[in-house]
């Protein structure tokens, strides 16, 4: 653009303007004399007055003053929090118009900016339940408290301890919930349980910015097929004298609660993780079922966090796969080999690929429980493994993390030149980056979108293609 260019808007002025649709990201889309603008928390039909709060020269971003014309998605959120927790940010829309935006978001972004063509889109598969749907949550403590309006008129409310989410925009404070909608009960005992003790114990907060304290994480894993819950407290040392206690204070107290661990996240790196784990009390592992398989599932493991929805995940991957029981399959970016093992059911043979190595170990001891053996799993880099490997696939199905495929993983499949590719995506832009280059040779045949995480602007796809005759 021209150095003379001239914005629409002005920065910290307010502008009434009309929602045109959903961006993936959650924002509302509006336009000034054309100039583009994100307006978090609202949705398409909703006219908004609203303060323009960040201004680049491509867009502009605004959060809303007052809505002069509400939505007829709009509806009032459930939770008490939704107003600055930066979690289910779509819970003030109807659940039918959250799945008619999720399927409208993935066929924008394959339109636009590649145009593949006219793709045929399946609409999206709804979620069952819509809430306490998520095995697992992770919740940070904080020496910064974020201080609602009620806080901020209670003169003796505690600033120095939070246990709960991250408000967006702020990276050192905390609001501090004592439940979550998408977790369970049992899960939102133990947060209470937790911060509770923790207080009166009179535990230090870890401070982002100080770099100093004890606390640092709390995270929860569910398992929806037995109800185990695994508990996991991430400080920034070893803390077992401290927080032995609180182990066994949940064993004996929450029936659910099957073990409880303290991993030890020293660096300030802010990661719920720890390079080293100490068993405090129960067990180290809970499991865990998707469809017919039972996993393993210990701390640090990969595991999709709607255990009911990835089971119909899944078996739209492996019906898309096609398999009749004579292929070579390669899996890309495997994790635990969750995919794997669905896909083992109809192959000749799998080959799992994926760059962490506890993943790998946890993937082959998730087959083993099977007598699952033939499957070859390979840890490390995946093109390296890729440039190796002899027998080519005849179906290769990947699963990469939100920023999409490397691009020499993209021309490592090209030249590879497997008959079907299943793509499962959690990302709809990186998906239509990928795509595009794979267009090449590849026909696309269909995509699926599956709603995993009801309540938020997230979606998975699932995207089927053929080889094309001529390639």
């Amino acid at each position: 653009m021209a150095e003379n260019f001239v914005y629409p808007v002005k920065k910290g002025h307010d502008y009434t303007v009309s929602i045109e649709r959903l961006a993936f990201g959650g924002k509302g889309i509006a336009r000034v004399d054309n100039y583009v603008l994100f307006v978090a928390r609202a949705l398409p039909g909703d006219v908004c007055r609203v303060r323009i709060t960040k201004r680049k020269r491509q867009f502009g971003e605004a959060r809303i003053l007052e809505i002069e014309s509400p939505s007829p998605m709009r509806r009032q959120a459930p939770c008490t929090y939704f107003d600055w927790c930066g979690g289910c940010t779509w819970q003030n829309m109807d659940y039918t118009h959250q799945l008619e935006q999720k399927t409208a978001i993935v066929r924008e972004a394959l339109r636009h900016p590649y145009d593949l063509g006219d793709v045929n889109v399946e609409d999206i598969i709804p979620a069952d339940p819509h809430w306490g749907y998520r095995n697992k949550m992770e919740f940070s403590f904080a020496d910064r408290k974020w201080l609602t309006p009620e806080d901020l008129s209670n003169p003796e409310i505690s600033k120095d301890f939070a246990l709960g989410l991250h408000v967006p925009g702020t990276f050192d404070k905390i609001l501090d919930i004592d439940h979550c909608m998408l977790q369970s009960a049992e899960m939102n005992r133990v947060l209470n349980e937790v911060d509770n003790w923790s207080r009166e114990k009179k535990l230090q907060p870890y401070g982002i910015r100080s770099h100093e304290g004890l606390l640092r994480f709390l995270v929860l894993r569910q398992s929806r097929s037995t109800g185990a819950i695994m508990v996991n407290i991430v400080t920034s040392r070893p803390a077992g004298e401290e927080l032995m206690p609180l182990a066994e204070h949940l064993i004996r107290h929450i029936p659910q609660v099957a073990g409880v661990v303290n991993n030890v996240n020293a660096r300030k790196a802010q990661i719920a993780r720890g390079d080293q784990e100490i068993l405090l009390a129960g067990q180290p592992v809970i499991t865990d079922a998707i469809g017919p398989f039972e996993f393993e599932i210990s701390a640090n493991s990969f595991f999709q966090t709607n255990t009911l929805q990835a089971a119909r995940l899944y078996e739209t991957a492996l019906a898309f796969a096609g398999l009749t029981g004579t292929e070579t399959v390669w899996d890309l970016y495997c994790g635990a080999g969750t995919i794997t093992l669905f896909l083992a059911r109809k192959a000749r043979k799998v080959v799992g690929f994926e760059i962490e190595e506890s993943s790998i170990r946890d993937a082959r001891a998730n087959a083993r429980r099977y007598d699952i053996r033939h499957v070859e799993w390979l840890a490390g880099d995946v093109r390296q493994h890729m440039a190796r490997l002899q027998e080519q696939p005849d179906v290769l199905v990947t699963d990469p993390p939100r920023a999409g495929m490397h691009a020499d993983v993209v021309q490592s499949i090209l030249e590879a030149r497997p008959r079907r590719i299943v793509y499962v995506s959690c990302n709809p832009a990186t998906l239509a980056r990928d795509l595009h280059l794979l267009k090449e040779k590849y026909t696309i045949r269909r995509v699926q979108p599956v709603d995993m995480f009801p309540q938020t602007y997230h979606i998975e796809t699932v995207a089927q293609l053929d080889l094309t005759d001529h390639a």
